[in-house]
């Protein structure tokens, strides 16, 4: 009797089906990839249930024809390739046709679609694969499709689902992750009714970026631009204060595609390496756009991965924009405690004055005691500043504050704002509450004939404000220019010591014998001492590592390194290469001979390089030069931070002095070898706000 059985087309739809849609958040990315290549420039995702038992994607798109909505649901059916010469150069995010085909199979479905100039739609009715339904419908331009109770004829998968909340956190992700990596379109995510994510589609990454991680995570980014071998890199990458305990943070996108890459994660941690403690790993954003024959992305079911056809061109392209991003980078931490005072935003100058303006202009107008005595408690309370996003005082404090009704919460909070006011978070508005000006103008004008004198005058008021503005910015302008003229006096001085690049600044004296204080014209900076050093020590070395006459050191006794046999052969391809380094060695079969190492390494780590060396160039993550750079820059931490001056001692005047020049001189030192940051700044603006100095 035959053992080999011909599974039933339904059987192997249920197979394929599981190597594409394992959870709610695979069947939502494949439908996003669909909208996205449809044109799509709003796209908006609803679940209910984690997405188990109600998904729907809508968009609008080019949309389909009646008569291709059965045809979307069949195996292998697609409107993105043709033929095998078209998977050479795959430019769109789906290309295989099994997305819709997997997702009827495993759940009832519906898809309403409709082309533009069409005067009616179409809807296609799908239950576990079986089409029981196809009619026309009217409905707007481009597709929604409607995924419901998923897995249900497939309850042994449906029993590996998580739970609600996890699946939730999933299709979370999986929408970010292209919201990222489509800034042009806006997306909109809402889970059991609540507003999860909303991008504006303006076409800018940062905004993306603000949308997704939040003000924090956007404030503390670096520009990455770049181009190597055809291969252009760009985005954003955190800072060495914006780091994360794991990888969750770095995304990588290929054409605009996300992906996981090994080569790419090796690449900018390696350029992270002097820049972030070694248990951290770099937060990014980074878009390499190559020609799509030289990668493949047809080599995971879930697309999530892809083959390169040289990885060391992509390794290389990453590693040379994010260090070019980050030696470049001249951004220092900033301090900022808690405000003394509730409320933590104010108002710019011109705002400022015009709202004390407004006061003098409400007394003016003659209102009432009980008003004005209104006014006053805001005044006190909120000290000039303005009820706005993140302000510490709730719609309802404010409310009470000054006994006025509900209709000044003008905003209309959205549900999911309002349970969060309610409860642990209750200064969350994304929109915001009505300013003191404003409620002297709604609330204490008796009339429109009052009001329009108060606009009036507030508008004079404003036009001068601005005027004396502009100016002190002219008058600014003109002294600026003078400045600048100067140096052109002094030319005829040939001390080049007479003429100083470096910035005012005055050393005001020292605390805990480790962190110098520091005046500059309009912020303090705060420097501790031995990160500083360090890094300047270090920086050195590497200069003097990276001349052309590295010299070798001639070793007494030879290092024997073991090695297989293929590590060896690649040391042996780039010989020349490390011996130009300063290495002399001879090979054999199993061994590295090792006879001459460069000066200023320690001759314990000439096997760990070695090894490494031949691991990295063996893998493809890095020619030599690059290896070298960042094994050599390990080399070099221990010899920095071993020879700079040390926190908690006492030292000359003129250590410091030193180490503030060379600060001063090189405003690209801003983190040590270890990822700590150098020196910290306090604006004047920012202290003078916290003694009410305004």
């Amino acid at each position: 009797m035959a053992k080999i059985n011909i599974l039933s087309f339904e059987v192997a739809n249920l197979i394929a089906a599981g190597e594409v849609v394992d959870r709610p958040a695979s069947a939502i990315k494949e439908m996003l990839e669909n909208s996205i290549d449809a044109g799509a420039k709003h796209i908006t995702v609803e679940i209910q249930n984690g997405g188990i038992t109600f998904m729907r994607i809508s968009d609008d798109g080019c949309g389909m024809e009646p008569e291709d909505l059965p045809l979307a649901i069949k195996r292998h059916a697609t409107s993105k390739i043709r033929s095998a010469e078209d998977l050479d150069g795959i430019c769109t995010l789906g290309f295989r046709g099994e997305a819709l085909a997997a997702i009827s199979a495993v759940s009832n479905l519906r898809i309403i679609s409709k082309v533009r100039n069409s005067p009616m739609g179409a809807e296609l009715t799908v239950s576990c694969g079986e089409i029981v339904d196809l009619a026309e419908r009217g409905c707007s331009d481009g597709t929604t499709i409607i995924v419901e109770d998923l897995f249900a004829n497939v309850p042994a998968r449906r029993k590996f689902l998580k739970r609600d909340v996890t699946e939730t956190t999933a299709v979370c992700t999986s929408v970010e992750k292209v919201a990222l990596s489509h800034p042009e379109i806006a997306f909109k995510l809402i889970t059991d009714g609540q507003i999860k994510l909303e991008t504006a589609g303006d076409g800018k990454l940062m905004s993306a970026i603000y949308a997704v991680f939040g003000r924090d995570f956007a404030s503390k980014l670096i520009k990455v631009d770049g181009e190597y071998d055809g291969i252009t890199v760009s985005g954003y990458i955190g800072r060495s204060d914006n780091v994360k305990s794991n990888r969750n943070y770095e995304s990588f996108f290929i054409n605009k595609r996300f992906i996981k890459s090994r080569t790419a994660s090796a690449a900018i941690e390696q350029a992270f390496v002097s820049y972030m403690p070694s248990e951290k790993f770099p937060v990014c954003v980074l878009f390499l756009t190559l020609n799509p024959s030289r990668v493949d992305v047809n080599v995971h079911p879930a697309k999530l991965e892809v083959k390169f056809s040289n990885e060391k061109p992509v390794f290389e392209a990453v590693y040379y924009a994010v260090k070019q991003a980050l030696e470049n980078n001249t951004t220092r931490p900033q301090i900022s405690p808690q405000s003394p005072t509730k409320m933590t935003q104010a108002f710019a100058p011109v705002e400022r004055e015009a709202s004390l303006k407004a006061r003098q202009i409400s007394i003016e107008l003659s209102l009432s005691d009980k008003q004005t005595q209104s006014y006053t408690a805001i005044n006190s309370a909120i000290q000039g500043k303005p009820l706005t996003e993140k302000s510490h005082v709730s719609a309802d404090e404010y409310r009470a504050l000054v006994g006025i009704p509900q209709r000044v919460d003008h905003v209309n909070a959205k549900p999911e704002q309002k349970k969060a006011d309610n409860s642990a978070s209750k200064h969350e508005y994304t929109t915001p509450l009505m300013t003191a000006d404003e409620y002297i103008r709604e609330h204490m004008c008796r009339d429109d004939e009052q009001r329009a004198q108060y606009d009036a005058l507030m508008k004079k008021h404003l036009d001068d404000l601005n005027a004396q503005k502009q100016a002190q910015c002219e008058i600014n302008k003109n002294e600026n220019s003078v400045v600048i003229k100067q140096p052109e006096r002094i030319e005829t001085d040939p001390s080049p010591e007479s003429v100083s690049s470096k910035p005012y600044y005055r050393i005001v004296g020292e605390v805990f014998n480790s962190y110098v204080l520091v005046e500059t014209s309009e912020k303090m900076l705060i420097i501790d001492k031995h990160a500083a050093h360090e890094r300047i020590i270090f920086e050195q070395l590497k200069k003097n590592l990276y001349s052309n006459d590295t010299a070798s050191q001639m070793l007494m006794l030879p290092i024997e390194v073991m090695l297989m046999s293929d590590e060896v052969a690649a040391i042996e391809e780039y010989r020349a290469e490390l011996e130009a380094v300063g290495f002399e060695f001879s090979s054999s079969r199993n061994t590295i001979c090792v006879n001459a190492i460069p000066l200023g390494i320690d001759q314990d780590a000439v096997t760990d390089m070695f090894m490494t060396v031949a691991d990295r160039i063996k893998n493809g993550t890095g020619n030599v030069e690059v290896t070298k750079n960042i094994i050599f820059e390990k080399a070099l931490y221990q010899a920095s931070c071993k020879a700079a001056i040390k926190a908690g001692r006492e030292y000359p005047p003129e250590y410091q002095k030193w180490v503030v020049d060379k600060l001063m001189e090189l405003p690209d030192i801003t983190f040590c070898p270890h990822g700590r940051p150098v020196a910290m700044e306090m604006t004047k603006k920012y202290i003078d706000r916290q003694f009410e100095r305004t």
